[in-house]
């Protein structure tokens, strides 16, 4: 087969790709190799003896396999994980998940009359100070104050 270096060169001009990516058709190997101007080449990439050939990716395939295991709670052990526990899962985020579920929980016992307002007051201020777990645990704790 003859040396098509050339020719690929100016076809990954004309065709705006790297040198690589070139397809030359093996059975017009020898118009392609008689080709010498770039008028030339461009009538060979016009007749589909030259193209380009497609970018190649990088497969998601592999990734969402392991997303999926990770959602399930595989693939997560110490050899996995970098930065500290509080970098992965910080203390902000935790707090602001629970105060704002027990304020929330806090509001619709006051809205449907479960609690009156000094109550609320008193249970709002608890929950900002850290007393209560969860809403379970709130609920909890207004289950034991209601038996007294």
């Amino acid at each position: 087969m003859a040396d098509l270096s050339n020719q690929k060169k100016l076809a990954a001009k004309i065709l705006d790709c790297g040198v690589n990516r070139v397809w030359v058709n093996p059975e017009a190997s020898d118009d392609v190799a008689s080709a010498i101007t770039r008028e030339d080449v461009r009538e060979l990439v016009e007749n589909g003896n030259i193209k380009a050939q497609p970018v190649k990716g990088v497969s998601r395939g592999r990734a969402r396999e392991r997303d999926v295991k990770r959602k399930y709670g595989h693939r997560k052990g110490y050899g996995s994980r970098k930065g500290k526990k509080g970098a992965r899962n910080p203390e902000k985020e935790q707090w602001m998940k629970k105060i704002r579920a027990l304020r929330k929980r806090l509001k619709e016992l006051r809205d449907d009359g479960t609690l009156d307002r000094t109550t609320y007051c008193k249970l709002y201020r608890q929950a900002k100070g850290g007393q209560f777990r969860s809403t379970t645990h709130l609920e909890s704790h207004l289950g034991a104050e209601r038996t007294r």
